[in-house]
């Protein structure tokens, strides 16, 4: 009886309700269409349900539940994300051949959403009942939140790095906790890391640090074969993320560099001829500054052949970097600004709605909105907000790490020590990677690391006061103990 009432039991039953609930009843909720959802529609056979909607209607104003059936690869997107679309548009096809419900992909997302709870739960709950309730609820508040959820019913990506970065945090736990380390738990720990890398092009550096973790896994085990296996998959995933990166769409690339110099270095600079002479750029782009590479009407078109030679071949990413290093007041700013964008999980200006509920266009949800909404009116949307607690979760990190010495403990540390530095790329590649465009919405992967963070410290607090209050009986004779927990 106990086993059916455990807290990772709950957590899937609960939230299985909050996705049926949300992604399921009705009214629908989705998130409108950014102009984002062609570039995965041309790669894996899926198009607009109805071909003579308006542009208001299409994009920033109301969701769609219906997409029609295509021809493949009219296009082509490098991302992991396809994999689970095609599998989606699979099923679709069988049960609805007329045209593609999203939220048949919106359930395949939830339950992959209930596997990582369960599996984060089981693994985080350290033996203790109460601790892993508050874990539990933890995941269910923050995580089944309707500004996570929402994105299920959708063609955006950011649900497939939400759904593996929590299965890569739950799944390397739960190999560090085993006596003997399941070499399945392993390959789906990589897989999972896969994933994530390859979702979006900003995550492959990813790989790289998934792939330092991984090394780790070497010592859970003596054996040869486990060794030669930790080490193929761990030089797998590093050398795929760097040809994703290297292997980049051209023009995907040239989109990312106009945008991080003109809608990012220049955008709002003191001096945007000496700027433009510090990158090594002609003086006529001044100007483009402050224009983006969707922007209509600018003084020079961004596929103009002259920027081919006075641009995309004279800088680069790496000259950006170099230029904030030498500014570091010009790059505080641009923090600054992410961060006054960085506490909002979900973009306030893409309706929720479908037009046929008669709402108003970009009309939002606030069904389950709880999180959400306290994270993004009452937080503070602050620099040093977010320094304060990256300071107070890696001390206590630290200290952790160097509080045990076995390498199952540490390797748990790292792992959790690992969020927060996906936390802090997420937070940066934006700036250096998109200048200031859709801000909020590029900010996602921060919202969940910085997510994971907050769940994570105060389970960590909840531990300490069950672990402290049995300290206490024991050392006043009660002898009591937590069946099965090991309290250090």
């Amino acid at each position: 009886m106990r086993k059916w009432l455990s807290a990772e039991t709950f957590a899937v039953l609960a939230g299985f309700c909050i996705l049926l609930y949300i992604l399921i009843g009705k009214p629908f909720v989705g998130v409108a269409d950014n102009g984002d959802f062609l570039r995965i529609m041309s790669s894996i056979g899926l198009n607009y349900y109805d071909a003579a909607e308006s542009y208001e209607d299409r994009f920033f104003g109301f969701a769609h539940q219906y997409f029609a059936y295509d021809s493949f690869f009219r296009g082509f997107y490098p991302s992991s994300q396809l994999l689970i679309v095609a599998a989606a548009r699979l099923i679709g096809v069988v049960f609805h051949p007329a045209a593609f419900d999203i939220r048949v992909l919106g359930l395949l997302y939830g339950l992959l959403l209930l596997a990582a709870t369960w599996i984060i739960v089981r693994s985080g709950k350290s033996g203790s009942s109460v601790v892993g309730l508050v874990l539990a609820l933890g995941l269910l508040i923050v995580f089944y939140d309707i500004g996570y959820l929402a994105y299920f019913n959708t063609l955006f990506g950011e649900p497939i790095s939400l759904v593996s970065m929590l299965l890569s945090i739950g799944l390397g736990l739960w190999l560090a906790q085993q006596k003997r380390p399941s070499k399945k738990l392993l390959w789906l720990f990589f897989i999972a890391a896969f994933v994530l890398t390859t979702s979006k092009l900003q995550n492959a550096p990813l790989g790289i640090a998934y792939a330092l973790i991984g090394l780790r896994f070497m010592k859970l085990r003596d054996d040869f074969s486990w060794r030669r296996l930790t080490l193929w998959l761990s030089a797998s995933l590093c050398v795929i993320s760097i040809v994703l990166y290297v292997t980049a769409p051209k023009e995907l690339k040239h989109i990312n560099l106009y945008q991080t110099v003109f809608f990012g270095v220049l955008n709002g600079s003191p001096d945007v001829k000496g700027d433009l002479k510090e990158l090594g750029l002609p003086e006529r782009l001044e100007v483009l500054a402050g224009t983006n590479y969707f922007q209509a009407g600018t003084a020079i078109k961004q596929d103009d052949p002259s920027l081919k030679e006075d641009f995309y071949s004279r800088v680069s990413h790496g000259d950006v970097l170099l230029f904030y290093l030498k500014h570091p007041a010009r790059f505080v700013s641009k923090m600054e600004f992410a961060a006054e964008n960085g506490m909002s999980i979900r973009p306030y200006y893409l309706g929720n709605y479908l037009k046929s509920e008669n709402k108003p266009p970009r009309a939002l949800d606030y069904t389950y909105s709880t999180w959400s909404e306290f994270k993004h009116k009452h937080l503070p949307n602050t620099l040093w907000f977010i320094l304060v607690v990256y300071v107070l979760y890696y001390g206590v990190a630290l200290f952790e790490y160097f509080r045990y010495y076995d390498t199952a403990s540490r390797i748990r540390n790292e792992l959790l020590m690992l969020v927060g530095l996906v936390g802090l790329f997420s937070f940066l590649v934006p700036i250096l990677g998109d200048g200031q465009a859709d801000m909020a919405k590029h900010q996602f992967m921060f919202n969940v690391c910085f997510d994971m963070m907050l769940v994570t410290s105060v389970v960590w607090i909840v531990y300490q006061l069950v672990n402290l209050r049995v300290w206490g009986r024991r050392k006043a004779g009660a002898g009591l103990s937590f069946r099965g927990t090991k309290f250090n």
